[in-house]
């Protein structure tokens, strides 16, 4: 390292506590997000509560529940606002104390632009000879958020992920102070979603669409893990991956050699994503892997890029789907569960995508804890309040543990149908009678 980076860094080397003085009242301020929290700086300012009124807080899905929410309760001094939602999150709403900002992933850079944080806190790795800190795998957030940001206060920690891409680089001068963290536990390792027998079923009915050369995006989920186990187990090959997330479901597919990323008509050779979240075997794989790029969403998400590729194949979870085909995959009523994410960014991307596919997955029902009924998850209408995650108009395929059926260019009659027929048995009945008050059920005769 040479003298003058390493003087930079002395100089700029302080106490948490030191750090966030740099905050002052009215301040927008940006936290680390995902399994990257800057639990310290949080730490150090929850302990400024009583010097500073009105810090609107920008997170991103936050994995713990924030000192700075639990010293103001009245939020007289700190306002969360969140661009996704964590079970963390859901606690925190419940408390009424945090608030959901709705938006769709790509368009994430283009919000710090227009609505710049004062202050940034971002958790990064040890800087390198050249003056450089590495983002890790957190790049949904954190990328747009830095390029606009004022000021800069980094956590450094030793255990985290070195992961390339472009936008994954921080250089010092751009560094307003430098916190080191000792016995760092970051990132957070998530537990793997084991796939019930619902989920199998359901993936039974997607893995033989995908073909080979096909690119990959699989959402969070037990259906998604199945499919990559499925597909891992299967003669596909010659896949590729450009996904918003890199998650434990595409292991498998490595350790099989399923993915090559050689048919791709753009990145050829990379898996392209913007953030990861997982397991420590996910973490362990990606640490200074130059195949896995980690790139902003304003590249990942962009519809106009992932449509270049052929063949995509977009495998998300959702909530609740209507009768007519819109899908909630963020709220039930006004409870917020997570956010829209990218889940429409490549809906709409696959099916643009020579000979690409979009497909939305939910179990048919779920069981009332109260009551012990079956309530479907197919609806005749959402409930007051839920929020719409993508109109009926962009939806393709759903797909649940009875079968998967296409939307695109149907009728609302035909949608109907289609929807009934891969709901719960038990509440097709219901289903039916709903769609006919609707005037949107016509029986057909099926050869």
């Amino acid at each position: 390292m040479s003298k003058s980076v390493w003087d930079e860094y002395k100089s700029k080397l302080t106490t948490a506590d030191e750090a966030v003085k740099i905050v002052k009242s009215g301040d927008h301020v940006g936290y680390g997000e995902c399994a990257y929290p800057t639990r310290e700086l949080d730490k150090a300012l929850a302990r400024r509560k009583d010097e500073l009124r009105d810090i609107y807080i920008m997170a991103g899905n936050v994995f713990h529940y924030l000192e700075t929410v639990k010293a103001d309760p009245t939020q007289e001094h700190f306002i969360l606002n969140n661009i996704s939602f964590s079970p963390w999150d859901r606690r925190m709403q419940e408390d009424g104390l945090d608030y959901i900002i709705p938006s769709v992933l790509h368009e994430y850079p283009c919000i710090f632009r227009d609505r710049p944080v004062d202050v940034a806190f971002v958790s990064v790795t040890p800087m390198n000879k050249k003056g450089y800190f590495n983002l890790s795998t957190q790049g949904v957030k954190v990328v747009g958020e830095l390029k606009h940001a004022k000021h800069i206060i980094v956590e450094v920690h030793d255990k985290l992920p070195l992961a390339y891409g472009n936008d994954n680089w921080l250089h010092i001068s751009r560094v307003d102070a430098i916190v080191e963290i000792e016995n760092s536990d970051l990132p957070i390792e998530l537990p793997v979603v084991e796939p019930d027998e619902v989920d199998i079923k359901i993936a039974q009915h997607i893995a033989p669409l995908v073909e080979d050369g096909a690119c990959l995006q699989l959402g969070v989920g037990g259906t998604p893990n199945q499919v990559g186990k499925f597909l891992a187990q299967s003669d596909v090959e010659d896949l590729g991956v450009h996904t918003e997330l890199i998650c434990d479901a595409y292991l498998e597919l490595f350790a099989a050699g399923k993915i090559t990323n050689q048919k791709k008509n753009i990145d050829q050779g990379m898996t392209m994503c913007s953030f990861a979240l997982g397991s420590r075997p996910l973490y362990d794989f990606i640490d200074d892997n130059p195949s896995v790029n980690i790139a902003c969403p304003s590249y990942t998400n962009d519809p106009w890029v992932i449509m270049q590729n052929d063949k995509v194949m977009s495998i998300c979870m959702c909530m609740n789907v209507d009768l007519l085909g819109q899908i909630s995959a963020e709220s039930v009523g006004r409870k917020q569960v997570s956010g829209t994410g990218g889940l429409m960014d490549f809906h709409y991307a696959a099916y643009h995508s020579k000979g690409g596919k979009g497909i939305l997955c939910l179990h048919s029902a779920r069981k009332n804890n109260k009551t012990g009924k079956i309530e479907s998850n197919i609806v005749p209408a959402f409930l007051p309040g839920t929020l719409v995650t993508m109109p009926a108009s962009l939806t393709s395929y759903v797909a649940t543990e009875y079968g998967i059926v296409n939307l695109k260019g149907k009728s609302s009659w035909e949608r109907a149908e289609g929807l009934i027929s891969i709901s719960h048995p038990d509440c097709q009945d219901d289903l039916v009678k709903a769609a006919k008050e609707a005037n949107i059920w016509r029986k057909t005769n099926k050869r």
